[in-house]
């Protein structure tokens, strides 16, 4: 399962937006969920965090295990999305 955690007026998750948006139209699919305003998201975050990040955008990809913390560019979240080695 892949996962976006994100803020709704964090400036790094909203520039994130467009590139998370674009892999979804394309097929790939990846669960967004917003954590400032929806205590279950954050609870999920904070488990899936494991202090790792500790802010947000996070995304998770649980069958590689890869993470990101923070904005990055398409390139690397193809590279996250498809379970590449990637340095976190």
């Amino acid at each position: 399962m892949l996962y976006e955690f994100y803020g709704q007026e964090c400036p790094h998750c909203i520039k994130m937006m467009p590139i998370v948006d674009k892999l979804i139209a394309e097929g790939i699919e990846i669960q967004k969920m917003e954590t400032w305003h929806n205590d279950e998201n954050a609870t999920k975050f904070e488990a899936c965090d494991d202090g790792r990040c500790g802010g947000v955008p996070f995304f998770l990809n649980t069958e590689s295990g890869q993470w990101i913390c923070g904005g990055t560019d398409e390139k690397t979240l193809r590279a996250w999305a498809a379970g590449e080695n990637i340095s976190s």
